[in-house]
């Protein structure tokens, strides 16, 4: 069984709602973190979607970029959050502003 296009769609904005919704609720840096990677992993599945349905590879070169990019991502926010959580024993996002110099 075989889903169409319309199926992977579906499935990919579903993901990045999931995400959008966790990014905008939770205070967490390491949740939004995922939120924003759950986005990053919603593109790329739309992305290798039409791809499938088109029949060439330019999507999947895409989507390998995007998660290129998600990788780094998740590198330098990591960064900052244990940045944070040396300074302070607890971590939360309007505690950012303590960062600067």
């Amino acid at each position: 069984m075989s889903l169409s296009v319309q199926g992977y769609l579906l499935l990919s904005a579903v993901i990045s709602a999931i995400g959008l919704l966790g990014l905008l609720v939770r205070r967490n840096p390491l949740i939004m973190l995922m939120s924003v990677e759950l986005m990053w992993g919603g593109g790329a599945l739309a992305f290798i979607a039409f791809a499938r349905h088109v029949g060439n590879m330019d999507g999947h070169a895409f989507a390998f970029f995007a998660m290129i990019v998600a990788a780094a991502e998740v590198a330098i926010g990591l960064a900052l959050v244990v940045a944070l959580f040396r300074g302070r024993e607890a971590v939360d996002i309007d505690d950012i502003q303590l960062l600067k110099g």
